[in-house]
């Protein structure tokens, strides 16, 4: 069986698929507080059209999927497409990035679903803060999820985007949370994706800078070796339950091993994060392609992956500055 693989010999085995680009709330770092111009629903992927792409790039050996959005419970019958998705024998991992407003009365269904793991978007556990920063007050809502999740049969993670001048100062917090609680922290390097460009920031939260000041209130922090594909470098505090990690998503010191591609809401597919997508897979099947034609497609279209992040930005045309919302993206 051929398998997807890039030129550098790396095998793409994880696919993130946004099921919309609609959201409930209104982060800053991901859009504008007026929202994003959402698409008609017609240009949206149909869940018919998602099975078909997942199933396709599932026989040529991509076994994990994460689906992401905006936000994917705010599209109507999302939880009858993870029954559909369910029904693929050749994936290993179906896996959802929510924030968490919206699915506390699906977690029943989600582990009858065999839902692997759930990554909880969270940016502070002030009610306050939280409130400032997704410009909307659900912090109960999430916080209940939370502990809901961290009760289930479900692997949790915390995803939390560092923002310098709002949140820095709940890192240690966040860290905290591990000591009790068998979850997994994320600690996100913040990225130009809030429809703008990246705002201007007085401190660089990069990698070594949250480290560091994790450091400065732990001791006995252990690092944990990862599996190569990893998006995080992991550590835990000893005799803790839970784990930390840092994603350096901006300095991007990740890319080497990347199995990852992306297709949007609208069927763009997209080889990294940073490029302005490849190709549309939705047009392409509407206009009557056959499932050897989306395949032949898949193997070439792979082998164009660049090797890091800073080569997709760089290969944008004319140097087009980052600046899409993560929304329309995919988280």
């Amino acid at each position: 069986m051929n398998k997807l693989t890039d030129k550098f010999g790396r095998q793409i085995s994880y696919l993130r698929l946004a099921v919309t680009d609609r959201c409930n709330l209104r982060c800053q770092y991901c859009m504008p507080a007026h929202g994003i111009d959402i698409v008609d629903r017609k240009d949206l992927l149909t869940f018919k059209e998602m099975y078909r792409i997942t199933r396709t790039l599932s026989e040529l050996g991509v076994n994990k999927v994460r689906l992401t959005g905006g936000e994917p419970f705010v599209r109507k019958d999302f939880i009858r497409f993870l029954e559909m998705l369910s029904f693929n024998d050749l994936l290993d991992e179906i896996n959802i990035t929510t924030n968490g407003a919206l699915i506390a009365n699906h977690i029943e269904k989600l582990e009858e679903l065999k839902i692997g793991s759930v990554n909880l978007s969270i940016d502070s556990l002030n009610r306050e803060n939280f409130a400032k920063i997704t410009r909307r007050d659900v912090f109960q809502e999430v916080y209940k999820t939370l502990e809901l999740l961290e009760k289930s049969s479900m692997n949790l993670k915390l995803n939390m985007v560092v923002q310098s001048g709002i949140n820095t100062h709940e890192i240690s917090d966040f860290v905290q949370l591990t000591e009790e609680k068998n979850i997994a922290v994320r600690f996100i390097e913040e990225m130009p994706f809030n429809g703008v460009g990246q705002r201007a920031t007085k401190e660089v939260w990069n990698y070594t800078a949250i480290l560091k000041e994790v450091a400065s209130k732990f001791k006995n922090i252990e690092p944990i070796v990862s599996e190569k594909s990893s998006t995080s470098k992991n550590f835990k505090v000893g005799g803790y339950k839970g784990t930390f990690g840092i994603i350096p998503a901006f300095t991007r010191t990740i890319c080497g091993d990347c199995n990852r591609i992306r297709i949007t809401a609208t069927g763009m597919f997209k080889n990294c994060l940073f490029d302005e997508g490849v190709f549309n897979v939705r047009d392409f099947i509407r206009k009557g392609a056959g499932n050897e034609d989306l395949k032949d497609l898949f193997l070439k279209i792979v082998k164009d992956k660049p090797e890091n992040g800073f080569v997709a930005e760089s290969n944008r045309r004319q140097n087009k500055k980052v600046s899409e919302s993560m929304s329309t993206i995919g988280g």
